[in-house]
């Protein structure tokens, strides 16, 4: 971590950016959402962290630390998943557009704009925010007594709430990790970031052994939760840790142990399939909260969900505003902002199937049309006179039924057992209405990341697939049907599809290296 970054995120961030202080936290009204609450701040670690209330609190801190930094630029949960694959057409026009989605991440910019896309993507400072936060509810909840704590069963209630840390550590390393590769592992809150020493960065095999210890103790703390709540999507369970465990071991390419993590979701969750059978029904469950959801990221409306749509230059925009068009955004209209692309759609989705597959016909419109969208972010309300000041109503499904579901036959298909995959891949296609995949033996792997292209287009998913397709089978994908070529399989070879780190954070730390594929190329 770098060192003055570390007095930046646990001050100024924490407290100029989301107006922490310990009596918000200790205020907060028992009636008030949990993933509206917001963090402690390090100055005030001495008075707080006294009992259950203040520990729920600076949890509340781990959640809205994490939901920031997956919304930063409004959708960069998507930026980093999806606008860079074969869902999108490369875009040529805007100030950041054309390098963020044709994977040209070395395109200068220079240090003073730190307002753009490009430096925001480059940076991994809010996710560092959320693990100093993390890494504080680990050092100080054990210490709060079980008298302070209000819950019938006070043990399990202090149990859960470290539980949620540990998993929240394990989820924000992996994610990064993902992004980047290597980085820097940094395990205990900053006390004095004048006397932290620079890091370097970590090698990504370490990050994801630290990842699976920390679920293993996440695991250990934290219940199932069989019965769908208001909170069960976004906050962390038993489920949400196998489901994360699951999709370390397939990036990991340790496919036999997919399974035993996939069936302990699958098998032991609670969780059920929504009906695919409508468009409301279809789109109810990208609101969130659904009995589909394993975790999710909750958004706030007022601030994640706001729409603005007026030009291609404000860059702060969520998936919603970026994809959708009237009727399903009628302050959009003209096309879509992002453009999908269409040759996908139809390999994705064949002719024959248009009007029989329950996902396309319920989460695309325009189909046949230069400018076709997908309609699973079109929960908008107006909040203002004439269906204006729209906000989106749309949590992040980070992880859900289906896909892991899907990731299981991944690892069937990759520990040659076709039958297996296909079994899970006609599951899946019998919810959507569809008939039993034609797909050889041989091709099973690659036809459950198509599978996966088709039930989890656009939900941040698509360019790690995609990675995991090429390791396996050296076919790229990332390129669509467009001219622009993203990434040629030599590329993909040299490690291409990490991202480079910000120059601006490599000056302030000089233990950082570059990404390797990039070091030559900034």
């Amino acid at each position: 971590m770098l060192k003055n970054e570390i007095m930046q995120l646990t001050n100024k961030y924490l407290k100029q950016f989301l107006g922490l202080t310990a009596l918000v936290a200790m205020t907060v009204s028992c009636s008030k959402k949990f993933s509206e609450r917001v963090p402690i701040n390090a100055p005030t670690d001495g008075n707080f962290w006294k009992n259950e209330i203040e520990a729920n609190g600076a949890v509340a801190g781990s959640y809205a630390t994490l939901r920031a930094a997956m919304n930063e630029m409004g959708m960069a949960h998507y930026y980093y998943g999806d606008t860079q694959t074969d869902e999108f057409v490369a875009r040529t026009n805007g100030e950041d557009y054309p390098a963020i989605t044709q994977i040209q991440w070395q395109t200068f910019v220079a240090p003073s704009q730190t307002f753009r896309g490009l430096i925001k993507l480059r940076r991994w400072d809010n996710f560092y925010r959320t693990i100093d936060q993390q890494n504080r509810c680990l050092k100080y909840i054990p210490t709060i007594p079980l008298s302070e704590f209000t819950s019938v069963n006070k043990e399990a209630a202090k149990n859960t709430l470290i539980g949620e840390n540990y998993f929240l550590r394990a989820f924000t390393y992996f994610y990064i990790s993902r992004i980047w590769g290597d980085v820097p592992m940094v395990l205990k809150t900053a006390e004095d970031a004048a006397k932290e020493p620079d890091l370097p960065r970590t090698k990504q095999a370490e990050v994801l052994d630290q990842c699976i210890k920390d679920l293993q103790e996440a695991i250990k703390l934290l219940p199932y939760v069989t019965t769908p709540t208001v909170n069960r999507p976004i906050r962390a369970n038993r489920g949400t840790c196998y489901a994360l465990l699951a999709h370390i071991y397939a990036w990991k390419g340790e496919y036999d142990k997919v399974g035993p993590a996939a069936d302990s979701v699958i098998l032991n969750g609670g969780y059920t399939h929504v009906s695919r059978a409508t468009r409301a029904s279809y789109t109810a469950m990208f609101k969130g909260n659904s009995p589909e959801g394993i975790f999710e990221i909750s958004q706030n409306a007022s601030n994640e969900g706001s729409l603005i749509t007026a030009a291609y230059g404000d860059i702060n925009n969520s998936i919603a505003a970026r994809t959708l068009k009237a009727p399903y955004l009628l302050t959009q209209l003209g096309n879509s902002l992002f453009t999908l692309d269409a040759g996908t759609l139809t390999t994705l989705f064949p002719n024959n199937a248009d009007s029989i597959d329950l996902r396309r016909r319920n989460g695309f419109d325009f189909w046949g049309t230069t400018d076709p969208i997908c309609t699973k972010y079109a929960n908008i309300l107006y909040t203002g006179p004439n269906n204006t000041s729209p906000l989106s109503q749309n949590n992040i499904l980070v992880f859900r039924l289906a896909d892991i579901k899907l990731l299981k036959a991944e690892a069937l298909a990759a520990l040659n057992n076709p039958s297996g995959a296909r079994t899970i891949v006609n599951e899946i296609r019998a919810l959507a209405g569809i008939g039993p995949t034609t797909a050889t033996d041989a091709n099973m792997f690659e036809e459950v990341i198509q599978e996966r292209g088709r039930e989890l287009f656009i939900e941040g998913h698509r360019f790690y697939d995609l990675v995991r397709l090429a390791r396996k089978t050296n076919i790229i994908r990332f390129n669509g049907t467009g001219t622009v070529i993203r990434m040629t399989i030599s590329d993909f070879n040299q490690g291409k599809y990490y991202w480079p780190v910000e120059p601006i954070l490599m000056a302030l730390n000089p233990l950082l290296a570059q990404t390797p594929f990039w070091a030559d190329k900034m």
